[in-house]
Parts: C-alpha cells; structure tokens; sequence
C-alpha cells in the first residue's frame, strides 16, 4: 500500500491518480479483512487491526508495516474471541427478530419492526464507533472501546446517528451490490466511520510502536 503523504507534481495537491490510489488501497484492506475474519472467532481482531490501519492512515497519510500490522492482529486475536462471539449473537438474535417480524410470524406489525430496526440501527452505530475507538488504540483493548463509545454516544447522539446512518447504508449496499464486491465495500466502511469521527477527540491511549 502506498503513501498518501507523497508530494505531487502538482504543488503539493492531489490529483485523479492519487485519489485512484486511495480507492485501490482501501480495496485491498477490505479485501484482506474479510478473508482474515472469514473464521468468524477472528472478525473483531480482523476488525480492530484494519481500523488501527485506516486510523494510521487518516492521520499520518501512510500504512503501518506488515510487522506492525502482524504484531497488532497477534496481539488482540485472543481477547478478540469472546468480542466476536457476542457480535456474532446480537446480530443473529437481531436478524432473527427482524426476519420474524418482517414475516409476521411473531405479532406486533409494523410498529415493533419499525422499533426494532432503530434498535438495530442504533446498535450497529454504537459497534461502529467502538471498531474506530478500537483502532485508536491499536486494534485492541475492546473494553476501553467500548467504554469510550458509550461515552461518545451519549455525549454526542447526532454523531451516534451518523456511525448509525454510515453502518445503515454500509448494509444496504451489501445486499445490493454484487457478492464478490461485498469485501471491498468492508474498506470503504472503515474509512468512512474513521472520516465520521474524524474531529472527535482521542479518547484512549494509542499503542506506542
């Protein structure tokens, strides 16, 4: 992956190939996050590794080295298990209640499926920022994270709306592109949730390489 922080020949601005560049390289993160949480147990270690890159890249316009990055997926792989195991069972508990509504198998109409889609929404905003907190920290210490989220949630709702809004359409796109696009659409959404909270204030320690 390559350098956003290159001088151009164009006076320091940047033109189509840089921008190409950019798009190329995000590709690429989504593209290698999602063969890595491909196991499932591995997805918030995957998660917090890439978003510790892209937190490195919006702010110093270069990736971290393949040591840093391999040291930082070791680091937080164990303690990543138990993190990716209950997203994994709040978001089937939540694809459940909505299928079942959705369908009528269970009753409450429109109005519980309509609460319960804010719910969700809510939830996987509220996750969102808590991958961003993640990768400030270096891609672990998810209990931090999580805390700080929470805090950041509460201090700011409408920016608690946007992770919400970004994760929202992040799904919706999903499942209307193309299968094999579903990985590169991963990167995108990093980076988008990373230029969201990009003027929030550091909220944990950052791991010192």
């Amino acid at each position: 992956m390559a350098s956003r922080a290159e001088p151009a020949d164009t006076g320091g601005r940047r033109d189509w190939r840089d921008v190409l560049r950019d798009a190329a390289d995000l590709a690429l993160l989504g593209i290698l996050l999602t063969l890595v949480a491909a196991p499932l147990l591995t997805a918030a270690a995957a998660a917090g590794t890439a978003s510790a890159a892209v937190h490195d890249w919006t702010r110093t316009g270069g990736w971290p080295s393949a040591r840093v990055t391999l040291r930082r997926f070791g680091r937080a792989a164990l303690p990543g298990v138990p993190v990716s195991l209950l997203a994994l069972a709040v978001a089937g508990l939540l694809a459940a209640d909505l299928a079942a509504l959705a369908t009528g198998r269970v009753p409450g109409g429109p109005p519980a499926l309509v609460v319960t889609a804010l719910v969700t929404a809510g939830l996987t905003g509220y996750a969102g920022l808590v991958v961003v907190e993640a990768g400030r920290n270096g891609g672990g210490r998810w209990r931090a994270a999580a805390r700080s989220a929470a805090r950041a949630c509460l201090d700011a709702p409408t920016r608690w709306a946007a992770f919400a809004g970004v994760t929202a359409l992040a799904g919706l796109l999903a499942v209307l592109v193309t299968p094999v696009a579903v990985p590169i659409l991963a990167g995108y959404t990093v980076a988008a949730l990373h230029a969201v909270a990009g003027r929030q204030p550091v909220t944990v320690d950052r791991e010192s390489q």
